[in-house]
């Protein structure tokens, strides 16, 4: 299978996980909430949300591992792959129990009176956060396996995996609704089980797949290697705890101004904007091994056209979908939560916005990475998103409305993107031009068609039924006018593989074979 063959296959399988993972997990959030309440859910989103958020954590840590492993494949060296991965799995054990050290002694000072925490649920969030540091060390102890995974691009068995964990959290959600007692902890409890039997289907399978991943006793660490990793990982550790205290900032800042209620609304927010992220980030999951391999491969022109390719089509898959979704909020959630908290509305049309701001250089990040050289990159890049939290405590301190904070998030996001911009032009040589040229002027176009289009709808009708024709309506258009106005050749081409290579395994199926 070709590069473009096997990006186009991974795609495809990735949505099908994704399409079907997102349906899990939207209605295991309303069962949760409608379980918990409005405040327990709150303490969960607040507490426990660097459980939600590990995500980004462990898929920010796994590029490093992912980084050399596709690079020495790139090189066809199979010895610094074994060396790779061994010295990997012994750093990531060492974060993980650092990581947990850390939470647990953080946790003195927050349960201190920093939390606005009603005083009788005080006892169980704090048994929330044992739990949750639990999550953390198995989460963390998983990072190498995912990252051989994705080096190998085997989208297959990292699709089955998280189709069964989101099972296994549809299960959980329902489970609560026979327990007695305080389903807070119960649920917490769970979700710490599941990240140890995801840990565990990870593991075995590399163990027994991959020549590399297979470790011969005694394990001795390589120092080189384990100081190139260390570097590397650490800084995108940096990068990565950056995003992570941008979001879980704010949620202790909006926590300490308004309360409970207010991080229930904002967990809302986070769901709905990491669940339609997803439909960029499966495509970066995809792409991103081709785009190492290029640089191991010396290939620097690959490397740039790919990241392009990946900023221009990460923006339009969530744009495609957050759109409509932006006019028709109300009716969403309302559809989805039945009981939708206050201020839910307005925070997740201002967070997709957002996310759609950063989607427009998410793939020179993948750049950055693979050249290896990314302590700039991460310094500049993530203290300046993270600058969001001493601004909103400005904002919130002088009484401006809360949603000056959302207003000043956008535009951090902004100057994120902007200083990608900036430092890719040094690491790879990046034409600013080009970067205008291939991603923002094609998009234009479509997104001022899509844009008047809802707009005009919105206008015209008031139907309560009007969400129903508004969505698909929006986006076969945008669709269709992104195809025809904002592709080139080559873009249309991976369309074409992808379409046909689906195609193919549908008659295949039908026919037995």
């Amino acid at each position: 299978m070709n590069a473009t063959n096997r990006i186009a296959f991974n795609t495809g399988i990735l949505y099908f996980r994704m399409f079907l993972t997102i349906g899990i997990t939207l209605y295991t959030t309303r069962l949760v909430l409608s379980t918990l309440g409005d405040v327990d859910y709150g303490i969960l989103n607040l507490i426990g949300g660097i459980i939600l958020m590990l995500s980004f954590l462990n898929n920010a840590m796994a590029t490093a591992t992912q980084r050399f492993l596709s690079f020495f494949q790139g090189k066809k060296d199979i010895l610094m792959q074994k060396k790779v991965f061994k010295n990997s799995l012994i750093i990531h054990f060492l974060i993980a129990v650092f990581l947990v050290i850390l939470l647990e002694f953080i946790r003195i000072f927050i349960f201190s009176g920093v939390l606005n925490i009603p005083a009788n649920r005080l006892n169980a969030a704090g048994i929330v956060y044992h739990f949750m540091s639990g999550t953390v060390f198995f989460t963390v102890l998983s990072v190498p396996f995912n990252g051989s995974l994705i080096a190998h691009e085997n989208m297959l068995w990292v699709a089955i995996v998280n189709i069964f964990e989101s099972l296994l959290k549809l299960g959980a959600a329902l489970f609560l609704f026979q327990l007695e007692g305080d389903k807070l902890i119960y649920y917490s409890f769970l979700t710490a089980l599941i990240s140890i039997v995801t840990f565990l289907l990870y593991a075995v399978f590399c163990f027994s797949k991959y020549e590399e991943c297979k470790i011969n006793l005694p394990i001795t660490i390589d120092k080189p290697m384990a100081k190139d990793l260390t570097s590397f990982a650490g800084w995108n550790l940096f990068g990565a705890l950056c995003g992570l205290g941008k979001t879980q900032g704010l949620a202790i800042l909006l926590n300490v101004f308004f309360g409970t209620l207010v991080n229930a609304a904002y967990g809302i927010s986070n769901q709905v904007s990491g669940q339609l992220n997803f439909f960029s980030g499966t495509m970066l999951r995809a792409i991103n091994p081709q785009i190492m391999k290029s640089e191991g491969d010396n290939d620097r022109e690959r490397v740039i056209k790919l990241s392009l390719i990946a900023s221009k089509f990460g923006f339009l898959l969530l744009a495609i979908f957050a759109i409509p979704c932006i006019f028709e909020m109300p009716a969403i959630l309302n559809f989805w939560l039945k009981k939708t908290p206050a201020y839910a509305v307005p925070f997740c049309s201002l967070l997709l916005v957002a996310f759609m701001v950063n989607q427009m250089t998410v793939g020179l990040d993948s750049a950055a990475q693979a050249t290896g050289k990314i302590k700039k990159y991460m310094l500049l890049v993530g203290s300046t998103k993270l600058l969001i939290i001493p601004t909103a405590y400005i904002l919130l301190k002088f009484k401006f409305s809360i949603y000056h904070v959302f207003h000043c998030y956008i535009v951090l996001e902004g100057l994120g993107g902007l200083c990608r911009i900036y430092i890719l032009k040094t690491l790879v040589g990046l034409s600013v031009k080009e970067y205008l040229n291939k991603v923002v002027f094609p998009l234009i176009l479509p997104l001022t068609i899509i844009i008047s289009l809802d707009y005009t709808i919105i206008s015209l009708s008031d139907s309560k039924y009007r969400v129903l024709f508004l969505l698909p309506i929006s986006f076969f258009a945008m669709a269709i006018c992104v195809y025809f106005f904002g592709l080139v050749e080559y873009e249309k081409n991976i369309i074409h593989t992808l379409f046909s290579n689906i195609t193919k395994k549908l008659r295949e199926s039908k026919h037995g074979i």
